[in-house]
């Protein structure tokens, strides 16, 4: 059989040659390598930028609201890639960041130099001229940061200024106005209300969980040993039960983003029976991550490395807010719950992992360098505060 002709090539002006024109060319691996960069460049700053707001009263709102989003956009779409929200909004914040450290080294030079001049003749004429030559290099300097900006803040704004563009950028009318629109419509893509609600929301209703069994482990440790034992005996069994329902709760609310799901215990339950080792997996992963920052307190921070607590805070509960999330929406997928073999098999499992994380908090009190109050630090449900009670 012969070979059929071949297609024509398509006529100027129609649908086809448009729609070939219109057919963005696929990126090639050198563009798709930048493009992976890019992402992990801001994951990074995103974890900093959680850690950073873990630690600032009323910011670390904004850091629980984020980790509980998380929770609740998987369990409502069932992609982990889904969790990871705003990383390319976070890559622009740290290239800013990262541009501005990079570019101030000039001013701190001039700035030592200054100083030093001071301290050798003080008042001299070269003390006077090293603090002229410092003023100028930070107007200098904050001018090509606010450029840089201008332009878009990625990391290559800051090391080439690209003076013509500056000045035909000045000579452009309505400047100002451009870049005013687009900073604004930059923030209210961060969407830092919607954070800041979700996470005193989240707070109250966990702190609403929590207050009676820690309130009974905290008046456990200012009473005699006869009593002290009862009470840390009902605390304990209280504290257990609360966090092995406590994550899905929280995942449950921010799927949800209704207050009152926050204490709809039957229907989490109701849950976990549709996927019981999914949630078993969930909450293993939830309280293991939480014991290193417990151990942590064991010793007062150095003042150097303060900032190493609330970023492993964010290391560590970040996938477990994931993990959680992936385990609701496994549960939501499904109609009908699991065999009973499944089920057991997840609630004998659930036990001794409830009984290990209520023994770590139990001991807290007796190896933390803040004692008693400790025990408010509980880093897996409440505001993201390590190293701070609450």
């Amino acid at each position: 059989m012969s070979e059929p002709p071949p297609l024509p090539p398509p006529i100027p002006g129609s649908i086809e040659t448009a729609l070939v024109a219109s057919t963005p060319p696929k990126p090639g691996w050198l563009q798709r390598c930048a493009s992976a960069l890019n992402w992990l460049f801001g994951l990074a700053a995103l974890i900093a930028l959680l850690a950073v707001c873990s630690v600032i009263p009323l910011l670390n709102f904004l850091s629980l609201g984020y980790l509980l989003h998380v929770s609740g956009t998987i369990a409502r779409t069932g992609r982990f890639r889904d969790g990871f929200i705003g990383v390319r909004k976070a890559a622009v914040l740290g290239s800013i960041a990262a541009g501005t450290w990079l570019v101030l080294w000039p001013a701190r030079l001039v700035s030592g130099f200054w100083k030093d001049a001071e301290i050798i003749a003080s008042g001299s004429v070269i003390s006077k001229a090293w603090y002229v030559g410092l003023i100028s290099v930070i107007a200098i300097t904050l001018a090509h940061i606010a450029w840089a900006c201008v332009r878009g803040g990625k990391l290559r704004h800051f090391l080439w200024p690209q003076p013509l563009r500056l000045l035909r950028w000045l000579k452009a009318p309505g400047k100002f106005t451009h870049s005013q629109i687009h900073v604004t419509d930059y923030f209210l893509s961060l969407r830092l209300p919607f954070y800041f609600w979700l996470g005193l929301r989240g707070f109250v209703g966990a702190l609403a969980w929590l207050i009676v069994p820690v309130g009974i482990l905290l008046v456990a440790t200012r009473v005699p040993l006869g009593g002290s034992i009862v009470l840390s005996l009902i605390g304990g069994i209280l504290l257990l039960l609360v966090a092995i329902h406590l994550p899905f709760l929280q995942a449950h609310f921010a799927q949800t983003d209704r207050f009152s799901a926050m204490f709809e215990l039957r229907e989490v339950r109701r849950l976990f029976l549709r996927a019981p080792l999914a949630f078993w997996f969930a909450l293993l992963i939830t309280l293991l991550f939480a014991v290193p920052l417990y151990l942590l307190k064991i010793e007062l921070t150095p003042r150097e490395l303060a900032w190493l607590p609330s970023l492993l805070f964010v290391i560590f509960i970040f996938p477990a807010r994931i993990v959680t999330g992936w385990a609701m929406s496994r549960a939501l997928r499904k109609e009908q719950p699991r065999h009973w073999f499944p089920r057991w098999l997840a609630r004998l499992g659930i036990v001794p992992i409830g009984l290990a994380y209520v023994l770590v908090v139990y001991l807290t009190p007796y190896l933390s360098w803040n004692g008693a109050l400790s025990l408010l630090e509980q880093h897996a449900f409440l505001v993201p505060a390590p190293l701070m009670a609450l």
